[in-house]
């Protein structure tokens, strides 16, 4: 029988876990497959991401707890299966941990950071047979964020000796997708919209990328600020008595500009 305790350990949650799956467990939890919950584990992880941001360990210590759950959730449907279990995934990734940092755990010398990232990629390249340089831009995952994924797939290539030599040349490369673009809708090709659009947000990637600023926070960080400034316009057309379809687009413009003062 499960043992109620004050304080609990890892072990304890894979019997709870087991327990839930079992015969006399959760309906729920007995029903589920790695499809099932597959989302599941994309979810806590940008809720954990989300609890960082917050700067509360209280937050972050409870989304922590929730993903490490889908690990173990998935990790106890293959040891059902008998193909692996949660021991066999912490032997993979200490294995994979030491084969990675033979500066800490070999005889390799590095002098900084960036040494140290050189050789992970060297390593993690090879550990996946990875033999062209095209094969890591295809390794980045697909489901990944498309901006995550586009500056990780320019940072690959950069690596492999293919970039812009200035912050200058990306401005000047973002100005030209966006002549393209215009070139484009001027012609009316819906497909060809899409294409110019596309480059254009992965010119942005790239740009993010020299001015070392992660694109995905900062188009957040954009995204969170309009916003802000919605609900600022919108209480002041509540104040006026009126409404979003009511007014002038020049008197939102107006509204707009005082919503941008940070006092507002």
């Amino acid at each position: 029988m499960f043992e109620i305790k004050e304080k609990y350990g890892i072990e304890d949650l894979r019997e709870i876990m087991k327990e839930l799956r079992s015969e006399h467990g959760c309906p729920w939890d007995k029903e589920q497959t790695h499809d099932t919950i597959r989302m599941d584990v994309l979810e806590e992880a940008y809720e954990v991401a989300e609890a960082i941001d917050s700067k509360d360990p209280a937050l972050l210590k409870e989304e922590l707890g929730d993903l490490l759950l889908q690990v173990i959730f998935h990790s106890e449907l293959e040891d059902e299966q008998g193909s692996f279990n949660f021991d066999d995934v912490c032997d993979g990734i200490c294995k994979k941990l030491v084969y990675r940092h033979p500066h800490v755990f070999g005889e390799l010398k590095v002098e900084n950071s960036a040494e140290v990232l050189k050789n992970w990629d060297i390593l993690k390249s090879k550990s996946k047979n990875e033999e062209k340089a095209s094969d890591r831009l295809k390794s980045v995952p697909k489901l990944l964020p498309a901006l995550m994924r586009a500056e990780k797939v320019g940072k690959r290539a950069s690596n492999a000796g293919m970039d812009f030599r200035s912050t200058e040349e990306v401005i000047e490369r973002l100005k030209s997708e966006i002549s393209e673009l215009e070139n484009a809708i001027n012609e009316g090709s819906d497909i060809k919209q899409e294409e110019e659009l596309g480059d254009i947000l992965f010119s942005c990637t790239n740009l993010s990328r020299f001015l070392k600023k992660d694109s995905e926070k900062s188009l957040t960080f954009a995204v969170n600020k309009f916003i802000i400034r919605f609900s600022r316009v919108e209480a002041m057309l509540e104040k006026e008595g009126k409404s979003f379809s009511e007014v002038s687009a020049d008197h939102l413009d107006e509204l707009w500009e005082i919503a941008k003062d940070p006092v507002c």
